[in-house]
């Protein structure tokens, strides 16, 4: 990261792409706004960006289309806007690899606070920490291919995995046997606190469980520990 971010905005009205700008610029930030997918690429294609602030519902190729091509090709991070209430689109966005969402309206300060909260998160991870990319992993009958974000199973099934679902799977593997709050895993995971009727993370091991687990209703690999949260409950060996 730049010791200036870049940030840049897409959205397909004016006067969110303005303020926000105006607003990333007045917290000592470089910000460029694009009206959709065909101007973000013109814009991607000048410059280098540190995040980019991406609104779902735009005109031709919608935010969600955008965030799973763009994870394909990279890592930059994303911050999704999203209708207020929307949350399936919000639940999409996570687990194509958006960092973070913000419903709309929102306050700007609020999205500041949240783009420098993935800035901090992107530079540790930028500076080493995680140490599990590059590696194949083994625990309970799977072996993941980190690099490739595919699982494989003893009978040879490979099962790919989005980059959400990558980024917690990568949580657990790294603090095996350990109990996780939710409220951890939210801050791990996506940098923000959960509210309290927020079942994101649920709904995200719940997806995760569908690929990993022999049997959904029976989960042993990721187990719940009633009132306090998730533990993956087996031993993790890195091969290579």
């Amino acid at each position: 990261m730049s010791t200036i971010p870049n940030i840049l905005v897409v959205d397909d009205h004016r006067e969110i792409r303005a303020s926000v700008t105006r607003f990333l610029e007045r917290n000592g930030m470089r910000a460029r706004a694009a009206k959709d997918a065909s101007e973000m690429d013109a814009a991607l294609a000048e410059d280098s960006y540190d995040l980019i602030v991406l609104d779902v519902m735009m005109p031709g190729e919608d935010g969600l289309s955008v965030c799973r091509r763009l994870r394909v090709a990279g890592s930059i991070p994303i911050l999704m806007l999203t209708a207020l209430g929307d949350d399936d689109d919000r639940i999409r966005g996570l687990d194509l690899g958006a960092d973070d969402y913000l419903p709309k309206p929102f306050n700007p300060r609020e999205l500041v606070s949240r783009v420098r909260a993935i800035l901090r998160r992107t530079s540790h991870r930028e500076n080493g920490i995680g140490h599990l990319a590059g590696r194949r992993v083994k625990f309970s009958h799977l072996e993941l291919d980190y690099d490739q974000a595919v699982l494989a199973s003893n009978d040879g099934t490979a099962v790919p995995l989005t980059s959400g679902e990558l980024k917690l799977l990568s949580i657990f593997l790294e603090r095996p046997r350990a109990t996780l709050r939710r409220d951890e895993l939210a801050l791990l995971t996506a940098g923000r606190e959960l509210g309290p009727l927020d079942r994101t993370i649920d709904n995200q091991v719940s997806r995760l469980r569908r690929k990993i687990e022999p049997d959904i209703l029976r989960p042993r690999i990721i187990r719940t520990i009633r009132n306090e949260g998730y533990c993956l409950s087996c031993d993790v060996e890195v091969i290579e």
